[in-house]
């Protein structure tokens, strides 16, 4: 293995740029060349068909099976003329990648030979197997049948030599086994509630949109260095690895040049990103050595997503075009900063009005005043589902820690912002406002638009924060498919604005004015909420005490923070606004905690192989080498001298033997209780042992390696170390 360490570093030293050019100087003349959109729709459909799908996007409405056969042989014709051969409904499984089953277009002729052909019947609907994904008990094995079904907002795209179909998947039964179906409900509830709420200061709002920015952070790693890494390849973090003398103390890697054979790396994945209509905007590096960031413009939330999981899967194969491998695991090395995927939310109506952003009268102030605080609520109130939605096995290694927020979910609105909100608690009473209060709090939120200036900072520590025009959620781990928090924050904030409009509505058929009715509302929602407001440094030690005596949460454990979804009031939500059954919901919820056991189980082994197949007899060729050193040294000199000369042999001795023979114990205890765990049939006590009993050991044993790691000889240790991984480009 050591040998392997070695040629690893040659081989990248010896690494060149790969020459990457661009299509054409304007990224405009081939953005979405390889996306059936709008424009190739016009040129392919006829006008009535190409009218029939830009509705049903609009309006969320299905599409008759008779335009669906027009909308195939257009999208046919124009990916046949691509080079195109094959097709696939392509589809997010809860396996937390993509999936496709390929199908070429051809079909027997009427006279031998074969055709290609491709139906409305095949576009709308294929039937892939179902067995072999997680269902959380809704199918078994021998339940194969499941459905994908086209999901015609998000559009079709071409992957080398196929045409790509993004779709919903289904059960025989109906219930959805994607994260996809739950997604298109959330956002479709969202926009229901939100449109009913602007109805109370704008009639002509028919449609609210929700849209998402994901910001991408991720590592890169040397191929050669990767391969030479088990732990990286198995469980895409290093299980052991003591910190390199210099990391990023410095600041030094952030936003500095970028190194030229990244660049190479990211211009060549822009440009397949471009192609596939995939906005990406910046690129630069973050603060942990190899470690960078991608942000795309903001986009519908589903189709954001959508680009969001294809981006992934772009950089990982063209990485590997340049020797790199691309690291999404949230924590992949221990004492920097992990990465993350920092969601930004925000609502559009059809009218063009950000939602997040004050107006330029009091009446626009009062509908983003009401939005704001209405999320504000729906967090407050959903924290424990939140923390829930982003809480998995890599992330609970990244949040808390370096740049990263903690589990404890808090907002920060900025001081202006949140003095606004104490204004409106100070001003409004419960009984019936004079006409000189209501002029004086009107005036009051009529300066917003003046004061949001002021309002640019960022708290870089909140979880969720708002950035002057939308929410930053930023606990969303780096591996994650965003659909998981997009359906908590929407259905949220959706059953939030309805409960709103209920209470206003009850207070207006009581005689209170519309506004002064909205007011009352949002003075208890203030006050409700003030507990989760944060203005300060979440990393601290004193926020985590100010937490607790606000009666904020702070479960760090994955399984306990899973068992929120299936409490009485999740269920409702979840249940009640129709984004699942009862029966998707324990079915979703037991495959996460199937995740998280084989999550820690594969690290467990992994762990467990390294440390007794390559660090334990590298340890022990090296104290070998030592007690042969003490053993010449006896036969040379003298007795006193000896002593002298080989008491820090000896200790050295002791040192290498105690943690070899730790080494070797904990990884039995971990076997064994591996073992235990293993017996447990309910999922959830499986689960719970693993991270109480299982869990624990990766930390201790990495403890003896990595004190090792300090001790060996450089030149026969198996793995490559921290400064080689960070730093060798």
């Amino acid at each position: 293995m050591a040998k392997l360490r070695f040629q690893a570093l040659q081989e990248v030293i010896s690494r060149q740029p790969k020459e990457v050019k661009f299509p054409s100087n304007k990224i405009s003349d081939y953005y979405g060349q390889l996306v059936f959109n709008q424009s190739k729709m016009e040129r392919y459909l006829s006008h009535g068909a190409y009218k029939s799908v830009i509705t049903a996007i609009e309006e969320s409405k299905s599409i008759d099976r008779k335009v669906a056969d027009q909308v195939a042989l257009g999208m046919k014709a124009w990916a046949i003329e691509m080079g195109v051969t094959h097709y696939c409904h392509w589809f997010h499984p809860l396996t937390d990648t993509t999936a496709e089953k390929h199908d070429a277009f051809i079909e027997f002729g009427n006279y031998g030979g074969v055709v290609e052909n491709f139906s409305g019947e095949l576009l709308a609907q294929q039937e892939p197997d179902a067995s072999s994904f997680p269902s959380g008990g809704i199918r078994n094995t021998f339940e194969a049948r499941g459905y994908t079904a086209w999901d015609v907002s998000s559009p079709a795209f071409i992957l080398g030599n196929t045409l790509c179909i993004p779709t919903v998947f289904v059960s025989y039964t109906g219930e959805a086994l994607d994260y996809k179906t739950p997604l298109l409900k959330a956002l479709s509830a969202v926009d229901k509630a939100s449109v009913e709420v602007c109805k109370y200061f704008d009639k002509n709002i028919t449609k609210v949109t929700a849209n998402l920015g994901c910001e991408q952070e991720y590592f890169l790693i040397d191929e050669a260095l990767y391969q030479a890494r088990p732990d990286l390849i198995l469980t895409e973090r290093t299980l052991m690895g003591h910190r390199s003398s210099k990391d990023q103390q410095l600041g030094d890697h952030y936003l500095t040049s970028i190194p030229e054979r990244v660049k190479a790396f990211m211009k060549a994945f822009e440009i397949e990103a471009y192609k596939l209509g995939i906005p990406v905007k910046t690129r630069h590096n973050e603060v942990a050595p190899n470690q960078y960031e991608c942000t795309p413009i903001f986009e519908e939330v589903n189709l954001a997503n959508d680009h969001n999981q294809l981006l992934m899967d772009l950089m990982k194969r063209v990485g590997r075009q340049h020797n790199l491998r691309v690291l999404f695991h949230e924590k992949p090395f221990a004492g920097i900063n992990g990465s993350g995927k920092h969601n930004n939310w925000s609502l559009m109506t059809n009218t063009g009005i950000n939602l997040f952003s004050p107006g330029k009268n009091p009446k626009g102030n009062l509908q983003f005043l009401t939005f704001l605080v209405c999320v504000l609520k729906a967090v407050y109130k959903n924290q424990d589902l939140i923390r829930a939605s982003i809480l998995t096995a890599g992330n609970s290694e990244r949040l808390g820690a370096n740049e990263a927020p903690p589990a404890i979910i808090s907002v920060f609105l900025g001081k202006k912002i949140a003095e606004t909100l104490d204004e409106i608690v100070e001003k409004v009473s419960d009984r019936k406002m004079t006409p000189d209060e209501k002029t004086e709090l009107k005036l009051g939120i009529g300066k917003i638009p003046e004061i949001l200036l002021d309002n640019t900072d960022r708290n870089r520590t909140s979880p969720f924060a708002f950035t002057g025009n939308r929410f930053e959620f930023r606990a969303v781990g780096s591996s994650a498919n965003c659909a998981t928090s997009m359906i908590i924050l929407n259905v949220a904030v959706a059953d939030q604005l309805n409960k709103f409009k209920k209470l206003v509505d009850k207070l207006i058929s009581d005689g209170i004015k519309k506004d002064e009715a909205i007011f009352q509302i949002l003075k208890k929602y203030i006050v409700e909420t003030k507990k989760i407001r944060f203005e300060g440094d979440n990393y601290s030690e004193e926020w985590k005490k100010e937490a607790l005596k606000r009666g904020l949460t702070n479960i760090t454990s994955v399984p306990e923070s899973l068992s929120n979804y299936l409490k009485p009031e999740s269920k409702d939500l979840l249940i009640r606004n129709g984004i699942f059954n009862e029966r998707e919901l324990i079915g979703r919820v037991e495959v996460e905690y199937e995740k998280y056991v084989m999550k820690i189980q594969i690290e467990a082994r992994v762990l467990g192989d390294i440390a007794m197949n390559h660090i334990i007899p590298t340890a022990v060729k090296y104290l070998n080498t030592l007690i042969d050193n003490v053993k010449g040294l006896n036969e040379i000199f003298e007795n006193k001298e000896f002593e002298e000369l080989a008491g820090a042999r000896k200790e050295l001795i002791k040192e290498v033997s105690h943690h070899i023979s730790s080494i070797k114990q904990k990884v039995h205890e971990m076997i064994e209780e591996r073992k235990v765990a293993n017996k447990i049939d309910d999922i959830t006590e499986k689960a719970t042992v693993y991270h109480k009993n299982v869990s624990p050991f990766l930390n201790v044993i990495r403890y003896h390696i990595d004190k090792l790691e300090l001790t060996v000889d450089d030149e026969i240790w198996p793995l490559p170390k921290y400064r080689e991984l960070l730093f060798t480009r």
